[in-house]
């Protein structure tokens, strides 16, 4: 009995650094809506899983494997707050929410975190380490705040924890992890093609067509300090056919005239079904008090309300000048990712004639340009 006793103690003295125990979140169910939706699309809650994050649309997708080995699409959900920019992150400090290929393993889970529930991505992975990155604790988590993470709402971490738990409970070991700062089409390839990171981007993708076209986790390696993708051969030489046609759209694209693009966040994005959630008070931006009870606590809430800013690069790399050098998307945009023949792709921003949408600095009263702002990110 004393053993018990001496045994117990200890467990409640090492929970007293974790947070609550007598927390029950992390052993929610997985809600009836979304296991009536597995099995009509023939999954079960133990069959494995993987995820795809998107910066750029703030989405999280969850995948899960079937009896025949490849993955289907379960359910996306919309990301609540992510910050930085598009890239991946270098160093800590630098608010960016990793890009690439992790691995999740049941150690990495966290059902006593400050955000309701979370997971480490497991940052830095090898790549990272081959570059010498640093940072730690890049977790995909509650509430709507981050300074590197991904947030989702406690809702929706609840639902994608649980998912997960049963997966490892079922014998998964670990799940794969991928995080993109878009979609990978070559429309998005297209528009940012003189961004310092395509290289980087178009490594990445070899990845994500490995698993668009066999619908199976690529074996990630890492080779000279790039990503080295591995798997079915009848696959690859499909990736590399991909690779090449996707190239060749590029290039019609950049000869159609799509411009090259930068987009410049205040800091970070969120899912647009959120975005009814702040509020312009005497210019200064908030959080709308309906909302404060679902999302918790939104950080930087003024650098989202204006969204990104696109600007228009030259072909060395850099701002292009003039009243065009800045766009925002067409009162339309791109359907499905899909561009049509004639149909115009970008709008000029409002020019001096129109007034033009206030961005965050200007709402505080700071005067800097987007251009200025973009050529802080190149450091000149």
């Amino acid at each position: 009995m004393k053993r018990i006793a001496l045994a117990a103690g200890l467990v409640l003295a090492l929970a007293a650094c974790q947070g609550d125990t007598r927390s029950t979140r992390h052993l929610a169910p997985i809600p009836p809506a979304t296991m009536a939706l597995m099995a009509g699309k023939g999954m079960s809650q133990n069959d494995p899983i993987l995820m795809r994050a998107y910066k750029k649309e703030s989405e999280i997708e969850v995948w899960k494997r079937g009896s025949d080995g490849r993955y289907a699409l379960l359910k996306t959900y919309p990301m609540c707050r992510w910050s930085g920019q598009l890239g991946p992150k270098t160093r800590e400090g630098d608010r960016q929410a990793p890009e690439g290929f992790y691995t999740v393993t049941p150690s990495q889970m966290n059902p006593n975190s400050s955000f309701h529930l979370s997971f480490d991505l497991g940052y830095p992975n090898a790549y990272d380490r081959a570059h010498g990155r640093t940072g730690a604790h890049l977790m995909v988590h509650g509430s709507c705040s981050s300074s590197g993470c991904f947030a989702m709402t406690d809702e929706a971490i609840s639902e994608v924890y649980a998912l997960a738990r049963e997966s490892f409970a079922s014998g998964q070991r670990s799940f794969q992890f991928q995080s993109y700062p878009f979609r990978m089409t070559a429309e998005n390839l297209a528009r940012h093609r003189m961004d310092p990171n395509i290289a980087f981007w178009k490594n990445m993708k070899e990845g994500s067509d490995y698993f668009e076209l066999a619908k199976q986790e690529p074996q990630v390696s890492v080779a000279n300090q790039q990503y080295a993708f591995s798997g079915d051969a009848s696959v690859m030489a499909a990736v590399a056919q991909k690779r090449q046609s996707d190239d060749q759209q590029v290039a019609g694209l950049a000869a159609r005239g799509v411009q090259p693009i930068k987009l410049v966040y205040g800091d970070g994005g969120q899912h647009q079904s959120f975005r009814q959630a702040l509020s312009s008070e005497d210019g200064s931006f908030a959080v709308d008090a309906s909302a404060r009870n679902r999302l918790g606590d939104v950080s930087r809430p003024e650098a989202l309300a204006a969204g990104p800013q696109e600007v228009v690069l030259a072909t060395n790399g850099k701002p292009r000048q003039g009243p065009s050098s800045t766009l925002a998307y067409s009162s339309q945009g791109p359907r499905n990712g899909q561009i049509a023949a004639g149909e115009p792709i970008w709008q000029a921003a409002p020019t001096a004639t129109t007034a033009p949408m206030p961005t965050p600095e200007a709402a505080r009263g700071d005067r800097r340009s987007v251009l200025e702002r973009f050529r802080g990110l190149f450091g000149g």
